[in-house]
């Protein structure tokens, strides 16, 4: 099987649910750290968490706080070129 990476995804992720889930949610350790429910992974047409690198299959978000991802920087960088 072959599996592509297609980029430009436009997609509402967070960890903040809370009981309102019908599954088990972890919490997001930015959101932990500062006592908070407002951080997002990634907020439709608005941003990207500088601490989001990827979503793995099924729904597991992968998370680098507190180093910020210098991938999608580098990214953005890019972008504006």
């Amino acid at each position: 099987m072959e599996i592509k990476i297609i980029d430009g995804a436009n997609m509402d992720i967070d960890l903040v649910s809370g009981n309102e889930a019908s599954w088990q949610q972890m919490k997001c350790p930015w959101n932990e750290a500062e006592g908070v429910k407002s951080h997002k992974c990634a907020v439709k047409n608005i941003s990207i968490c500088d601490y989001f690198c990827g979503i793995e299959y099924l729904d597991n978000v992968k998370c680098c706080y507190p180093d910020k991802n210098e991938l999608a920087d580098n990214k953005q960088k890019n972008q504006s070129l």
